[in-house]
């Protein structure tokens, strides 16, 4: 168990964007491409090493969206003329967001992104070493009743094949000898605004196929693994400092918890009002842990010491406070452009992160 933990995404240095550009653009080769992203990884794992959290992870330098082990080497999803507009918002304002790409065909694995992500790491790392792995369900903006329904009937028959890959990833991880893996399933805490809930329904996945079927997918890509400690991440939306939802967890935590049970640990975004309060989290599994997303990656300030601990505390009334633990809200780019927040800013936050957690649970 551990108390100070990462998400997954780390900000891409800037050598790193102007690489993949020039990748892009064929003036540069894969070889040596390959070998900028080799010091990105390597640089990321020291810099969380050095803030002194206890586990770390490739930064996800190797993706260009989180969810690059389904989007980036999968066939079936394409460039398409009329994506699919999505729910997003801002401090400023409610908005929508068109979805270039979207899924085409079958769904295929051409290969294994974590296994190269993982095998490089694993001989960098002096700490635990994360790999993440996306939820199948992340493809929900990924469907197009234009284009997709020629390769699925419905949303649920493509989200079932996108579990057969993501399980096939996890299978890999495994047999690499990696022990701590997590799925990242953002679009489970959207469901908590209607505004998203209208949505889904009106695309045939209503949520409450999605808190019943869906989550029965994410769990059985982990159910039946031994040795390996497995969490599961849920947030609202992170797509360069927005957000797609707000809401308590009421909504959805005794689905969460009473299906997804395969899990050691539920990662839960908890950085400002939009999240709730901390009551749903009574329903949690009294075996489990619970990773407090308080820090947020979506803006430059960082947090006090002194109203993270109070938050912990008030967190503490609700769910045993040695089975709690500290995180920040997601990652810090979720795509490769990254969130609006400089890479000190990073820094400082994780640091804080360590801080804290060895204040409250040394």
């Amino acid at each position: 168990m551990f108390h100070a933990e990462v998400i997954g995404s780390m900000l891409r240095p800037a050598y790193l964007k102007e690489a993949r550009a020039a990748l892009e653009q064929r003036k540069l080769s894969a070889h040596d491409f390959k070998r900028v992203e080799d010091r990105a990884v390597d640089q990321v794992i020291a810099l969380q090493e050095g803030a002194g959290v206890e586990v770390v992870t490739d930064g996800e330098m190797r993706r260009y969206l989180f969810m690059g082990p389904i989007t980036e080497t999968v066939e079936g999803i394409e460039p398409v003329e009329e994506g699919t507009p999505m729910p997003w918002a801002t401090a400023e304002r409610e908005l929508e967001w068109t979805n270039p790409v979207a899924v085409t065909g079958k769904l295929r694995k051409r290969r294994s992104l974590v296994t190269e992500e993982f095998s490089y790491a694993r001989g960098r790392a002096r700490l635990p070493l994360k790999a993440t792995v996306p939820s199948p369900l992340v493809l929900f903006g990924f469907w197009s009743p234009r284009y997709s329904t020629g390769a699925y009937s419905e949303a649920f028959e493509m989200f079932a094949d996108a579990a057969e890959v993501g399980r096939s990833e996890i299978q890999e991880l495994v047999s690499l000898g990696c022990e701590y893996i997590q799925i990242d399933a953002p679009e489970l805490a959207t469901l908590v605004d209607p505004r998203v809930r209208h949505w889904t329904e009106s695309l045939g996945m209503p949520a409450e196929r999605m808190l019943t079927e869906g989550i029965d997918l994410i769990n059985g890509m982990a159910e039946g693994l031994s040795g390996v400690r497995l969490g599961i991440h849920l947030c609202r939306g992170n797509n360069a400092g927005m957000w797609m939802a707000s809401g308590g967890y009421d909504f959805i935590a005794q689905a969460l918890f009473e299906r997804a049970t395969a899990f050691d640990a539920y990662f839960l975004e908890y950085d400002d009002a939009r999240s709730g309060s901390f009551e749903p989290l009574a329903r949690a599994p009294d075996d489990k842990q619970v990773v407090l997303g308080l820090v947020s990656t979506k803006k430059p300030e960082v947090e006090t010491r002194e109203e993270l601990v109070g938050r912990i505390d008030e967190a503490a009334r609700v769910f045993p406070r040695e089975q709690l633990a500290l995180s920040t809200q997601c990652g810090f780019a979720s795509i490769a452009d990254g969130n609006p927040i400089g890479e000190r800013a990073e820094e400082d936050k994780l640091r804080l992160v360590a801080d804290v957690a060895r204040a409250v649970w040394a």
